[in-house]
C-alpha cells in the first residue's frame, strides 16, 4: 500500500481525532500516523525462518514475546524474553530491550501452525505482530524485525522452550 493511499484512508480519521479529547492520554489519530508510518517499514523487515534465527544469534540482538505469561511459559522461542503487550510502557521496555537502537525481533501465535494450546491462532487483523510493531515504533524503537512466515511447528528449525515444548 502506497503512503497515498493510506493517508487518503486515515484523512478523515485523522481531522475528527481532536487533540485533547475527552482524554489526553488516548489518541487516535496519533495511533493512525503510527500505523501509517509503520506500513512504510514493515513489509521489508518481516524475515525468514532462518534470517530470525540469524539475526537472534548476533550479540545485542533482543528477542520479544509480547504474548502472555501462561502462553509463554507454555512454548515460546528459546532465549526470547517475555513482555506481555498489556505491560508496555517505557519504564518496561526499557527494562527488556537495552537501548532505542538494540535490534529487537518479534513474533506471534500466527507465526506457527500446529500448537494450538501454547499458540493460538488470532484473527488475521488482531495479530499480535501488528500492534506490537506499532506499539514499539511508537515508544522510539526504530530498530524493529519480524519473524515473516507461518510455520509448521513440526517443521520449524526454531529451538523452542517452555512447559508444552519439553513434552
Amino acid at each position: 500500500m502506497s503512503r497515498a493511499f493510506l493517508l487518503v484512508l486515515a484523512l478523515p480519521v485523522l481531522a475528527s481525532a481532536a487533540p485533547a479529547g475527552p482524554n489526553p492520554q488516548i489518541g487516535y489519530g496519533q495511533f493512525m500516523r503510527n500505523v501509517i508510518e509503520v506500513a512504510q517499514i514493515r513489509e521489508p523487515r518481516r524475515v525468514s525462518e532462518e534470517d530470525f534465527m540469524r539475526m537472534a544469534s548476533e550479540p545485542g540482538t533482543v528477542v520479544l514475546d509480547a504474548r502472555s505469561e501462561r502462553l509463554f511459559k507454555l512454548r515460546h522461542v528459546k532465549g526470547a524474553v517475555n513482555l506481555s503487550f498489556p505491560d508496555f510502557t517505557e519504564a518496561t521496555l526499557a527494562s527488556v530491550i537495552p537501548t532505542k537502537a538494540t535490534r529487537v525481533l518479534i513474533y506471534c501465535n500466527n507465526n506457527f501452525i500446529g500448537a494450538p494450546d501454547s499458540l493460538p491462532v488470532k484473527s488475521i487483523g488482531s495479530a499480535l505482530n501488528v500492534s506490537t510493531f506499532v506499539s514499539l515504533h511508537d515508544y522510539g524503537y526504530r530498530n524493529v524485525y519480524e519473524l515473516g512466515p507461518a510455520i509448521d511447528i513440526t517443521a520449524s528449525k526454531l529451538a523452542f522452550a517452555g512447559e508444552e515444548a519439553a513434552r
